[in-house]
């Protein structure tokens, strides 16, 4: 079922862009196959790797096929837009009226270079995007604390060593009291992403690096992951807290599993646990990879939350469809019952449909201050 879903964008190119054109039937055919198999990206991934989620070919490969897939999508898209305008013209003259195959072919002329400058922007480093937020009963102390958020890393055949290196190194020079990850690391097991994974160990802040469980995680042997990423120095926050104390004052680090926990058999997300014995007066900010659950954390006390997950929607427009899934929450920052959330575009993002159009990625700098 996955895989005719995603069958569905070149069925439609196939028959209202690819057929009408006047070309020879074996250019049609040929072309309807290539069509046809770009479109299968993700079960020519599960067959190199076991899963959809890692595609296990050069990176050269995943990059054209994320470009031939994305290219696709939006052919369709422009398909039917031109096949809806032809709809009402016709309506409107009373009349037919065909489409002209210079209409047909700009129409893949553009698809074909806006699914690059997608591709290109998703594996671009991100560039260090600054949010400033207020905190109610923030200790002097933390007035000015800098928290750097990565999130959605997605460290892949496709985001590998090189690309993990400049991230670290961005985010090293950042100027972070405190470094978090949001989840959703890698896609593949600890032995396929071993190596892509190891410049994580160098991130480095004072107060040191955390770190909670995406869905991803889920898929790749949790466990292996938890126990990999604590050996790397990261202090992973399962259903827990951490408190850092600066001048007397403390801020509450919390963090809890993902959602999908429960369908693997793992503890899924306690925010009660999370918080149990956690000092009564310190502001808390709370690691949440999904920000669907943002309200229950607000009615809790969370003084801001941290998610990433939706990858802010990737594409113009997309984003609201995103949105739909995730209680309305796909980007940037949000005041919940009087909770300050905060959902990051993503640092990388999955390598199966990798295209950023208008949504830039991002290394998030949070510089907390004292609410007045």
């Amino acid at each position: 079922m996955f895989n005719l879903v995603f069958a569905v964008p070149a069925l439609v190119v196939i028959a209202r862009w690819l057929w009408p054109l006047p070309l020879p039937v074996w250019a049609k055919v040929s072309t309807a196959l290539l069509m046809l198999a770009a479109s299968q990206f993700h079960l020519w991934s599960r067959l190199s790797s076991g899963s959809v989620f890692a595609p296990e070919f050069p990176r050269a490969v995943v990059i054209l096929f994320n470009w031939a897939f994305g290219a696709l999508v939006l052919l369709a898209v422009f398909q039917l837009v031109l096949d809806l305008g032809t709809l009402l013209t016709m309506l409107i003259r009373q009349h037919g009226v065909g489409q002209p195959a210079q209409l047909r072919y700009a129409a893949a002329m553009l698809a074909a270079l806006l699914a690059a400058i997608g591709v290109g922007n998703a594996l671009r480093v991100p560039p260090v995007r600054d949010v400033t937020v207020a905190v109610r009963g923030l200790p002097a102390s933390f007035d000015g604390y800098r928290i750097v958020q990565l999130t959605d890393l997605h460290i892949s055949r496709l985001f590998t060593a090189g690309w993990a290196q400049a991230v670290v190194d961005r985010t090293n020079t950042a100027g972070a009291d405190l470094i978090v990850v949001t989840g959703d690391f890698i896609d593949g097991s600890v032995a396929m992403r071993r190596a892509d994974v190891e410049p994580l160990r160098q991130l480095r802040a004072p107060d040191g690096v955390y770190a909670i469980p995406g869905n991803h995680e889920y898929f790749f042997n949790y466990r292996d992951w938890m126990r990999h990423l604590t050996s790397m120095g990261f202090l992973m926050l399962p259903n827990a807290h951490a408190v850092i104390d600066r001048g007397g004052g403390q801020l509450v680090i919390a963090g809890v599993t993902d959602l999908s926990a429960p369908s693997v058999g793992e503890a899924g997300p306690d925010l009660g646990l999370a918080l149990k014995d956690a000092p009564a007066e310190a502001p808390i900010v709370l690691l949440d990879h999904q920000p669907r659950r943002a309200p229950p954390a607000a009615a809790r006390g969370v003084a801001l939350q941290l998610s990433g997950h939706t990858h802010g929607g990737m594409i113009v427009g997309l984003d609201r469809l995103v949105a739909r899934g995730n209680a309305g929450f796909v980007s940037g920052r949000y005041d919940v019952g009087g909770m300050t959330l905060y959902v990051s575009n993503g640092t990388g993002l999955w390598p199966g449909f990798a295209l950023r159009l208008g949504v830039p990625s991002e290394i998030t700098r949070i510089t907390l201050r004292q609410a007045e």
